[in-house]
Order: C-alpha cells, then structure tokens, then sequence
C-alpha cells in the first residue's frame, strides 16, 4: 500500500498518514464490484453543503456512517458509500453573495450563476480532500464510478431531478397555486417550514384605541405589529370573555385607515392575553393566516416581495416593515390613538438561512402534497427499524407536525430549474430527460401539453 514500514515507525506524524489517506483514495480501494457476487449493503448518505469547509458535526457524522461501512466490509457485504456533494440552494447563493460581494438582484442571474460555480471550484475540491485526509472509506472518490462521488448540480444530477418533478407533476403529485407562505424578505424567496426558527425577540406591545361604529364606544387593541391594522379582516374576543360579548356581530373601525371590519365571538381569542379583543389581520402570523381560511375571507396583502409595505398601507406606502412600524405608532400618538406601550418579548419567526424576520405573503409556487400522504409515511415508518428505537419518536413527531403541503419552488438562481414552460394558458413539459434550462432555451419541438 505504501513504501513506509510501520512496524519500523517509532513516532506517528501527518506526512505518514497523509501518504496512507492518499493512497486508498488514489488506488480506488473501495470500489464497487459490478461482477461480485457479495450481497450489498447500501449507505444512502446524505450530502453535505459544500458553501463552507466542512465542520466538525458533519466530520464525526461521516465517521460514524464510515464505522458500519468498514464493519459490513469486514462481515463480507459489497458496500456501495458514495460521497454526494450538494451544490444547490440557498447556502451556495449566500456563500457566493458573501465571497464576492455582490447581488443577484443587482447584477443578473447569468453572472451571479458564474460567480456561484467560481466559488464551488474551490469549496468542493477542499471538501472532498477533507473527507480524504480523515480516511473516510467512500466507494470512489471518482466521479462517474458506481457509487462513486456526484455532484447535485451536475447535468446528469439535475436532470434526474427535473425528470422526478415532471413524473410527480404528470400525476397530480405536484401543483402550482397562489396562496400566503413563509417569506424571506432578505433572500426574496418562499421558504419551507422546516426552513424557519424562532427566537425572542424584544418588541413593543401596542394598545390602540379603536371604535365601535353601532354604539361609538371605545375599544382597546394590543398588538406588536401596527403596521398591518390596514390588512384587519376581523375583530375576535373569546366566547366566554363577558366584558366583550355585547359587541358580536357589530362592526370595529380601524384607527388611521378608516376601515369597516365585523366583530365577532371565536375561541382563537385569549381572555387573559392582552386586552383580550384581537385583531385579525391578513399575513401576520400563522393563526392569522388558519383563521382567514377557515372564515373565508380575502386577504390583503400590504408587504411586496422587496419587504417594503405597498399602497393598500396607505401612508406606510414605501417604507420597510420596521420603519413603517414605527411611522403607524407616530401617526396613532399624533391623533391620541395610543393607550399605552408596553415592552415585551416576542416569539418571531425567523429564517435559518439569512436570520431575516419571516413576512407572509402570497405568491404563486409549486407544492408537494404531503397531507394526503402522511397516514402512509407512518404505516411505513412501521416497517423500519431504528437505532436506538427511541428515535422513532423524532420521525413520528415530524409527520404529526406537517399542516401544509411542502413548497419546493424557490425564487432563487443556482438550483435545478423547473422544467415547464407556458403558452397560452397552457403548461409544456419536456419529453426526454435531458437537462433544461428554461430560463435560457426556448422549449423544442418534442414537448407536450399538459
């Protein structure tokens, strides 16, 4: 394997077992055998980001996973443990922005594609030499071998990719449709759940004076966001809430916007939060968004993609979200409007990728149907068996939390593009399964209408 003598070898040193790494990475020691008759034991692992050296999570996790890959070869068993290396998304987009110092939304998505693959020349040679020079025994550190390292923007990759979209598409799998979802106003694309945290976050609880149109009375609101009393759909206190149950079904008017809004009695509304009467707006949070649907109103929607309010904010026009919040308290103080104000902390909703506040806003994008297949996931999950079984638990309480379909369309650049194009009210779709780009080509002569 190497021209060093170990047994003769008094003191280990990082020249010796760099020579060992290199030499089983060169050699292909671990590659696959098409012609053997071994039973195969496949590691599906999952590839690593490669925006950044890898770190030391994702280090120990590939050790482990080398650990049973090195056991089944040693119990007999063909091992196939490719190395992928996940060169899509948002990650390799900030990776670049940050690098580079630039902005696709400045400079176009042609050059900012060119300065994402410059990035990825150095990233991805780094991190497979890392995985390397910590021995991890994949199948073949080559591309094109069975089981050997791939790339998840390599054409091949990405053409896999396009053609699952477009079988899932074909059968009703995979749908567009307009609706309000989770949005990040620094990347300006929809994110997925999964994609969000939260975190506490200090803000100011506002109590606003509102009026009630049948008896002219005085209401008191409190909220943390203002700036969307011009988006308010509905005024709700709890059933059980006596101070309040001689308002349902009057009407509430919005302070500054002069809006015409019903008041009504429903279970959403705490007794003892605030004042106890809340307002219903549009997008402001997930409960806010439940509860249109649920009462069937039409939302409206005063922040544009951008993160700054539109015309239906009124004198907000133009502005960011937080300075806008702060004009609406300013024009509420200047007519009296305010009651008090009280510092809190608040749970936001956060994106892990930029740590930009989540805003909701509706776009049309393409979702996954996952509601309707939940019950199945979990008949499956049954099947299999987990190390330690405790895990089990982290499985089942994810598909418990799935309320929505899954949104896999992102308004980004460097991912694998959609492979639809339209025309004419309708939807073409590729025939073959080369690679398309339909933001660049024009679609060919084989497509057919769907």
């Amino acid at each position: 394997m190497t021209d060093i003598d170990l047994k003769k070898l008094k003191n280990w040193s990082p020249d010796v077992e760099k020579e060992i790494t290199e030499s089983w990475k060169d050699k292909d020691l671990f590659s696959f055998d098409k012609d053997s008759s071994k039973e195969i034991y496949s590691i599906d692992t999952p590839p690593p980001y490669v925006n950044a050296p890898i770190h030391i999570g994702q280090a120990v996790t590939y050790c482990y996973m080398d650990f049973f890959a090195r056991y089944k070869r040693m119990k007999g068993f063909q091992v196939v443990f490719p190395l992928g290396l996940d060169r899509n998304g948002l990650p390799i987009e900030m990776a670049a922005e940050r690098k580079f110092k630039v902005s696709p939304f400045k400079i176009g998505r042609e050059k900012f594609v060119d300065y994402c693959k410059k990035l990825l020349e150095d990233t991805s040679n780094e991190t497979a030499d890392t995985f390397a020079k910590l021995g991890i025994s994949f199948t073949s550190y080559r591309e094109g071998e069975i089981g050997g390292l791939y790339k998840t923007d390599s054409p091949e990759y990405r053409a896999l990719t396009q053609a699952t979209f477009v079988e899932l598409y074909k059968k009703g799998f995979v749908y567009e449709d307009a609706r309000i979802n989770n949005w990040d106003p620094k990347l300006r694309t929809t994110i997925a759940d999964s994609e969000i945290e939260y975190k506490d976050i200090e803000s100011s609880f506002n109590h606003v004076k509102w009026k009630v149109k049948e008896t002219g009375e005085e209401i008191i609101i409190a909220t943390t966001r203002p700036e969307l009393i011009c988006t308010c759909g509905m005024v709700i206190f709890n059933p059980k809430d006596e101070r309040y149950i001689h308002l349902d079904g009057k009407t509430a008017i919005t302070p500054i916007f002069g809006k015409e809004v019903k008041i009504k009695a429903h279970p959403l509304a705490q007794v003892d939060k605030g004042t106890g009467i809340v307002m219903m707006c549009s997008a402001g949070d997930l409960s806010d968004i439940q509860f249109f649907r649920e009462q069937g109103l039409k939302p409206e929607i005063a922040i544009n993609v951008d993160g700054r309010m539109n015309d239906i904010a009124g004198p907000l026009e133009g502005l960011k979200v937080r300075d806008a919040r702060e004009k609406i308290v300013e024009l509420l103080e200047k007519e009296g409007l305010i009651d008090k104000k009280e510092r809190i902390v608040h749970r936001t909703p956060v994106s892990e990728r930029s740590g930009a506040e989540i805003e909701f806003i509706e776009m049309p994008e393409f979702y996954l149907k996952q509601i309707d297949v939940k019950e199945d996931v979990r008949k499956v999950s049954k099947k299999i068996k987990f190390y330690p079984e405790s895990s089990r638990k982290i499985l089942n309480d994810w598909i418990d939390s799935i309320s929505i379909d899954w949104p896999i369309s992102r308004r980004r650049y460097y991912a694998t593009p959609i492979p639809l194009w339209y025309s004419e009210g309708l939807v073409c779709v590729p025939d073959s399964i080369d690679y398309v780009e339909p933001w660049r080509e024009a679609p060919k002569d084989s497509l057919k209408s769907f």
